[in-house]
C-alpha cells in the first residue's frame, strides 16, 4: 500500500496510527507541500482534490483521513475493535469523526493557521471556538474512558492526532480534566504514538 502523506500533518499521523493499530505496513510517499508537490499533475490524477493524505491500495485510491482509518480498520483490524460491527457504536464513532473534522480541527485551523501562514493577529472570538469544542469534548468523555465509549476506536486516534496540534500550538488541556486524563492515556496505549510524537516535533519546526 503507498501512502502519500506529509509528517507534520495531523490527519495523516492518524493514518500512520491506525495502521500501526492494525498491523499493516506503508510505502510511504512524501510529498514536500512547501515545493507543491501536492500540485503537481501525476499527483492530481491518483487525488483530483490534491490534499493529504491519499491511500492506494492495490489500486485501490482513496483519501481524506478520516475515511481512510475506518476502511484501514474495517479491512484489516483482527481484533473487531477499533471499528465495531455494532450500528450504534458505529454511529457514535461516525459523529466523533464527523466532530473532529467538522469542528476540533476546524477551529484549531480557523484561529492557529492564519497566526502561522499570514502572520494575522490572534483572534479572541475563534480561540472562544476552540474553548468551547474542548468542553464539548469533556461531556463526551464524562463516565467513559474513550471518546465513543468504553474501548479505544478510531475516533481516539484521529482525535489524539488533533489534540497533539493543540498542545503544540500550547493551548491550555489542563482546563478539561476528562480531556487531559484521556489524552495522556491515550498517548501511553496507541500503537504508533511515536510516529505522532515525530510528526508533532516537524509540526513545531514549521508552523508553532
Amino acid at each position: 500500500m503507498d501512502l502519500y502523506y506529509f509528517p507534520p500533518s495531523a490527519p495523516c499521523r492518524s493514518v500512520l496510527m491506525t495502521a500501526k493499530a492494525v498491523g499493516v505496513d506503508f510505502n510511504l510517499k512524501e510529498l514536500n507541500l512547501a515545493a507543491g508537490e501536492h500540485r503537481n499533475p501525476e499527483y492530481a490524477k491518483i487525488n483530483p482534490q490534491r490534499t493529504i493524505p491519499t491511500l492506494v491500495d492495490n489500486g485501490f485510491v482513496l483519501w481524506e483521513s478520516r475515511a481512510i482509518i475506518v476502511y484501514l480498520a474495517e479491512k484489516y483490524d483482527k481484533t473487531g475493535l477499533l471499528f465495531p460491527n455494532c450500528p450504534k457504536t458505529r454511529a457514535v464513532i461516525n459523529q466523533r469523526l464527523y466532530f473532529d473534522m467538522g469542528t476540533l480541527y476546524q477551529r484549531f485551523a480557523e484561529y492557529f493557521y492564519p497566526q502561522f501562514f499570514a502572520k494575522a493577529p490572534a483572534d479572541h472570538e475563534k480561540f472562544k471556538k476552540m474553548e468551547e469544542a474542548f468542553a464539548m469534548m469533556e461531556i463526551f468523555l464524562k463516565g467513559q474512558e474513550f471518546v465513543a465509549g468504553d474501548n479505544l476506536t478510531v475516533a481516539d486516534i484521529a482525535m489524539v492526532a488533533t489534540v497533539s496540534n493543540y498542545e503544540a500550538a500550547k493551548f491550555d488541556l489542563s482546563k478539561y480534566p476528562n480531556v487531559h486524563r484521556w489524552y495522556k492515556e491515550c498517548s501511553a496505549i496507541i500503537p504508533g504514538i511515536d510516529l505522532n510524537k515525530a510528526g508533532v516535533e516537524q509540526f513545531k519546526r514549521h508552523f508553532a
